[in-house]
Parts: structure tokens; sequence; C-alpha cells
């Protein structure tokens, strides 16, 4: 009896993983990922998202310089991200190297020595991220619609510093840029604006 129940309740934890982490459509999986773009940028965006067996594959060839990811099915919460094309090689590492079971820090460390090497390419000019997230329950999986949504900014300026830019090195008010990383390949402006608060 004790082993039937123990079957059942691993079949039952077997059912509700599976369950959690069904994969949206395709065109839901488009219509979610390129809420992280600017509203002109949306119709042209290549779109990345996920199989039935959570591989990322692209969903949408585009036409502008705008690479959008969809959300992860497997991750708790909504996020999706578009970021120039420019960026697709760093970011591609870092999806490689997390896959492989590195943690940010060692994907931040063993990508400052690639790009030192030359082996990975950072962009040259200014180079933008915008990411996208909301609550699982303001989310229908069905359509990719969210709302409550929160959107924030990040301009990736490899090596450049608080001396070389101007920014301070954290937010003295809402919304002020800031730089993080100074200094490193990873160097990006973060602008971050006042999320919404509860209205009673």
């Amino acid at each position: 009896m004790i082993k039937i129940l123990a079957i059942a309740s691993l079949s039952i934890f077997a059912f509700s993983a599976q369950a959690q982490t069904t994969v949206p459509s395709a065109e839901a999986q488009v219509r979610g990922a390129v809420l992280a773009a600017p509203a002109d940028k949306r119709e042209a965006a290549t779109v990345y998202g996920y199989t039935a067996k959570g591989e990322l594959v692209e969903l949408r060839k585009g036409t502008n310089e705008l690479i959008c990811l969809a959300d992860d099915p497997a991750q708790k919460g909504f996020s999706v991200s578009c970021y120039h094309r420019d960026l697709e090689p760093f970011m591609a590492r870092g999806r490689a190297l997390r896959k492989s079971g590195k943690s940010s820090k060692e994907i931040f460390d063993m990508r400052e020595q690639e790009v030192k090497s030359g082996k990975l390419t950072m962009p040259v000019q200014p180079s933008t991220l915008f990411v996208y997230t909301a609550q699982d329950e303001a989310v229908d999986q069905a359509t990719g619609e969210a709302k409550d949504g929160y959107l924030r900014y990040v301009v990736y300026i490899p090596y450049a510093t608080s001396e070389s830019t101007g920014l301070p090195l954290k937010p003295e008010a809402p919304a002020m840029p800031w730089i993080m990383f100074p200094g490193t390949h990873g160097a990006h402006i973060m602008i971050n604006p006042p999320m919404k608060k509860d209205t009673p």
C-alpha cells in the first residue's frame, strides 16, 4: 500500500511539474517577447522562444536591429527582453555558460577574460537592452498579453567608467541613470523607472 501511494505521489508530482512548464504557442511567445521592445520596433524584431522540450529556437526572423527573448516557462515569474543584435555574441555566450551550470560570477569572469583575449566580441558603440517583467498571474499564457509589468533599460558601454561618463555609481533619485560594473566588459548604464505604487 505504501509503495502504491509513493508511486501515485511521484506521478502527481511529475504531472504538476509538467503542467508548470507548459510552453505557450509560438504566437503567444512572440507577442509576449516584444513587450520589452519600443512599440515602433516590435513588428520587425527577431524573436527567440522555447520548444516543448525547452530548447531555445528562432520563432520569427526579423528585419530590424532588435532580438527579443520570450519568457522561459521553466522559470518563475514573467521576464522577457530585447537587445541590439550586436550584443548577441555576448548574450549567447552567457546563455551557453548558464546552461552548462556556471554561476553568475563564473560567467562574468569568463566573459571578461574572453573579451580581453579577443575570443568574444562586444559592440564598439553603446547598445541597448530592454527588460520587461510581470507577475505570473498578470500574464495570459494563451495570448502572451501581460498587464502591470515593469520595464527597465540598460545601455552597454564596455569599459566605460564613472569618470569617462560622468555617471554616478548608484542612483541618487528615481530613474537616475547610473553605471554598473565600470571598467569592465560588462559596464552598462542602468535606468530603473519608479515602480507603480498599489492604489488602495
